[in-house]
């Protein structure tokens, strides 16, 4: 019986009514990515701190929650701690009988009871280990995300592994009131999906249209012969392209150009209106002299893509590029050809008659089929001639491109920021610390907590001296040396009164998660995770923070 009825009206799977709402945010695409990958957690390296303290990995549990619950393929938790007290009152995926047991173990059970559809598993060993015993233990991953304290040497072999391995991570640490996360992408992270403002993806063509709509304008050369319902129902767009063919007759074939011309065109256009139209006015002729400054602007290309034509991956595409590369240069091409990138082919919505404007709509919508069929052949040329490529490109992928083109982007990914460690990192704390109420004094706080970390793990410093005074001045003063040049610092005494009330805050806790803040920061984790994941929406570039006591975050590029 049931195939009498069209599948349209069986009404949406049981996985289609389980994901409506991500499926509007990312469509089926993005979500057969999430199903596709797999995320790597590391909780920590070790036990570190006391007993009653050092509690890690709550933001990292929390952030996995967020990417289970919409379904990630799957994902592996490593942390060699076992369950503590301390645990127990801030880890709402730990139970009262996960007390000594693997830290690991416990969270993965429990997470994977929000979706069966989840894959999930552990490793009680530290990272460091696992890496030097298993070289095909991390590439099996799409994202690694790390929560809680490393030793500075671990955390730096994991992000140069991933670096090397075009895997995108993100560190997360959260103390107390504040915290902190940094998104290390690959050194060439391309979007096609950026999801701009629908304004700005519109692209209308009015002063280089197309014979087709420009044969579509003409046929209203006589408006003043339309009666008032017609006359109240002619789409803006032929409106535009009308009065502009008239402003050409008297400015020998130019458009308007500048700021003045254009407010004289739009007085023109307004001054076509009828005044007294019974049909219930002229709101077509309203949308049309509101169009005119932002509608009648050559075609120009944005400085992203421009950047893109310039790099030698789209210049030069090679057998073992990927289909980003080569689309790219197919579109690099289409430009060179056209002087304008691949019609959308989207309306926006205006007022006219529902036949005159589907029959607008199909004009655009077939030029931009003709756009996407002339860059696939382009496409095909270009497989042609480098062979030995693993698959075609499929025609859908070439489609999104096209329609997207003007807005995509390449992100240079940075690695984790480390004061002390590169040049950059000085260069931009230097330019963000004097911006008034900057929140990079929390940074700099959450760097002296792993550098105290990072000497308990490694013995130099007892447990205790997460609560000694000397131990957080010591280590406050070495993070400062590094932000001197020419032996002064760059850091005033505002600044520096700052820093030292933030790892006041860090060491009241004593490294120590509230369960509230690492909640929030997991939230807003699991959102830069998923725009990696799915390759749809900007990701952050590269750094947040975020200030509980004063519900402020801030975004830098470290």
């Amino acid at each position: 019986m049931t195939d009498l009825f069209p599948s349209a009206q069986t009404g949406p799977s049981s996985k289609e009514r389980k994901y409506d709402r991500q499926l509007r945010l990312w469509a089926a695409s993005g979500q057969k990515a999430l199903e596709e990958s797999r995320v790597l957690l590391v909780n920590s390296d070790g036990p570190w701190g006391k007993q009653s303290t050092g509690v890690s990995g709550v933001v990292g549990v929390e952030t996995l929650k967020n990417l289970v619950l919409p379904g990630i393929g799957g994902f592996t938790i490593v942390d060699p701690a076992t369950v503590t007290e301390a645990d127990l009152g801030v880890n709402f995926f730990l139970e009262e009988q996960s007390l000594g047991k693997s830290r690991a173990a416990e969270t993965c059970r429990l997470l994977k009871e929000l979706n069966p559809d989840v894959e999930g598993n552990f490793q009680s060993k530290p990272i460091a280990e696992l890496l030097k015993k298993d070289p095909d233990f991390l590439p099996q991953y799409r994202l690694v995300l790390v929560s809680g304290p490393l030793k500075r040497s671990a955390l730096n072999a994991l992000c140069k592994a991933a670096r090397d391995l075009n895997i995108p991570m993100l560190y997360t640490r959260s103390v107390g009131f504040y915290s902190t996360f940094s998104l290390q992408l690959p050194p060439s992270f391309p979007i096609v999906e950026t999801h701009p403002d629908p304004e700005t993806t519109q692209d209308l063509r009015l002063l280089n249209p197309w014979p087709e709509l420009a044969e579509a304008a003409s046929r209203i050369d006589n408006l003043e012969t339309l009666d008032d319902h017609q006359h109240g129902h002619v789409p803006y767009l032929l409106l535009l392209l009308h009065y502009i063919e008239k402003w050409k007759e008297t400015h020998n074939g130019n458009v308007p150009s500048n700021y003045k011309e254009k407010s004289e065109f739009r007085e023109i256009v307004r001054s076509g209106a009828r005044t007294s139209n019974p049909e219930g006015g002229e709101e077509n002729y309203d949308e049309a002299v509101g169009a005119v400054l932002k509608s009648l602007n050559p075609f120009s290309l944005r400085s992203a893509i421009r950047e893109i034509f310039e790099m030698e991956e789209c210049k030069t595409p090679r057998a073992d590029s990927s289909d980003f590369w080569v689309i790219a240069s197919a579109i690099r091409e289409f430009f060179q050809q056209h002087n304008v990138l691949p019609l959308p082919g989207s309306l926006p919505d205006m007022k006219a008659q529902s036949a005159d404007y589907i029959a607008l709509q199909n004009i655009y919508k077939t030029k931009a089929r003709k756009d996407i069929e002339e860059v696939t052949n382009i496409v095909r040329k270009l497989e042609s001639i480098l062979g030995s490529r693993p698959a075609e490109i499929p025609e859908k992928d070439i489609e999104i491109f096209c329609k997207n083109a003007a807005h995509i982007k390449v992100i240079h990914g940075c690695s984790i920021p480390e004061i002390d460690r590169e040049a950059r990192i000085f260069k931009a704390i230097q330019n963000s610390i004097s911006v008034p109420d900057s929140l990079i004094p929390i940074f700099i706080a959450f760097q002296v907590l792993d550098k105290i970390v990072t000497d308990i793990q490694e013995g130099t410093l007892s447990a205790e001296s997460l609560d000694s005074e000397t131990a957080w001045n010591a280590q406050t003063d070495r993070v400062l040396s590094a932000l001197t040049h020419n032996n002064q610092s760059i850091i005033d005494e505002d600044t520096q009164e700052r820093i030292v009330e933030a790892t006041q805050e860090l060491r009241r806790t004593e490294g120590g998660e509230l369960h509230n803040i690492s909640s929030l920061t997991g939230g807003l984790v699991a959102q830069e995770a998923l725009k990696v994941i799915t390759r749809q929406y900007v990701p952050l570039d590269n750094t947040c923070i975020f200030d509980g006591v004063r519900s402020r975050s801030e975004m830098y590029k470290l």
